[in-house]
């Protein structure tokens, strides 16, 4: 298990997988929608928190179709599908390692971003922790996305459809979170509903991305 984490990790850094792109496209849209909406302060408070989920989502969403497809082009997928180790086993690795390439640095990030934004500085620890919960939900749903999808031709635009709609609690979530944090308000109910679909995601969905790589694999 351990092995196979250090393996994708190494992939992932090597192959220029979406760890330095989606950074960058998280720097970028935290830069330009500044000078598109203007240097209103208190508009770009207002939309701070939304922006900035957007931003991580998306930049997620771009190295998805990486989790599994290195593996599927070499026939690495089919022995891990042989392995001792169990393939719901392998897709948790794999997300999680999609979330220490992606989601991680974009949380760590996140805070020097919001000065672009003028999130208030009340806002700025519930941003990290509301990352922190999230993004594990999208690298897990992605996991599953990228497992629908392996082996077809030109699957990551299908990808996207099929990911998108089910990352939207998620941002609803943890764009609330960090609303109301900046604002002062109470945050204890979209925390708590953040974290269970984290939960909820890591308990079922590497059964089903299992279930979804075998019938592809056939």
């Amino acid at each position: 298990m351990k092995a196979l984490l250090l393996r994708d990790l190494r992939l992932a850094f090597r192959s220029g997988g979406g760890f330095g792109l989606g950074l960058a496209f998280f720097f970028l849209l935290s830069v330009l929608v500044p000078l598109g909406v203007g240097p209103e302060g208190s508009t770009l408070a207002r939309i701070a928190p939304g922006i900035l989920w957007v931003g991580a989502l998306l930049a997620c969403l771009l190295s998805l179709d990486r989790i599994f497809a290195l593996d599927h082009e070499d026939g690495s997928l089919d022995l891990l599908a042989t392995a001792p180790i169990p393939l719901e086993a392998v897709v948790a690795i794999k997300a999680l390692a999609h979330w220490i390439v992606t989601g991680l640095p974009l949380t760590l990030i996140a805070p020097g971003l919001a000065i672009f934004l003028n999130l208030p500085p009340a806002g700025y620890p519930w941003l990290v922790l509301s990352l922190l919960l999230g993004t594990p939900a999208l690298s897990i749903i992605g996991a599953f996305g990228a497992a629908l999808t392996v082996g077809l031709r030109r699957g990551g635009l299908l990808l996207s459809l099929l990911v998108l709609p089910l990352y939207v609690p998620t941002l609803i979530f943890g764009g609330e979170v960090v609303r109301r944090g900046a604002e002062n308000m109470a945050l204890a109910t979209p925390l708590a509903l953040l974290a269970a679909i984290s939960l909820g995601a890591a308990a079922l969905l590497p059964f089903a991305a299992a279930s979804a790589i075998r019938v592809n694999l056939r």
